[in-house]
């Protein structure tokens, strides 16, 4: 992959990411999330990770964010529109993303590790399949069923909270 692709995608990735939090529409910021998991995508298919770039795009951009549209439906939006700014809280986040760039700026600068270049893959024709469901279902398996159990709660939770409000 040429660099300035590479650029591209991790451009894309950063400024959509930033609109997911700074848009005020929570729909716009779901479809900003999409595009990031495109440009994320993008960059999975560009080291020859075609499974987890295509899982990416099916998963992620297509299911998840099926579901995370049906659970902003199901909000009342209104009341987030009625809301005002609280200035002292994005002063705090500022200075709070700052310094913890600053920290990671300071750790990459120091470890020796961050500098030099990933060494090329062992074949070019690698069983990422395979490898990657070993992988998750041998030494992860407990992680992934916490995270889907995780998914399922908060779903169900904004299901109660949303039908709540309702009464």
């Amino acid at each position: 992959m040429p660099a300035f692709l590479f650029w591209l995608f991790a451009s894309v990735m950063l400024i959509f990411g930033a609109l997911v939090v700074i848009n005020r529409n929570p729909i716009a910021s779901a479809l900003s999330l999409v595009v990031c998991f495109l440009g994320l995508a993008a960059l999975f298919m560009s080291l020859d990770a075609f499974f987890i770039g295509i899982i990416q795009v099916l998963v992620y951009a297509g299911a998840v964010m099926v579901l995370f549209l049906f659970i902003i439906m199901l909000l009342d939006l209104r009341a987030e529109e009625r809301r005002t700014i609280n200035w002292v809280a994005v002063t705090g986040g500022f200075v709070v993303a700052l310094s913890l760039l600053v920290q990671i700026l300071a750790v990459i600068s120091r470890t020796q590790m961050a500098k030099k270049t990933f060494p090329p893959l062992a074949s070019p024709r690698a069983d990422d399949v395979r490898n990657l469901g070993l992988l998750l279902f041998g030494h992860y398996n407990l992680p992934f069923q916490v995270i889907g159990v995780l998914i399922l709660v908060a779903t169900v939770g904004v299901i109660v909270l949303s039908k709540r409000q309702l009464r």
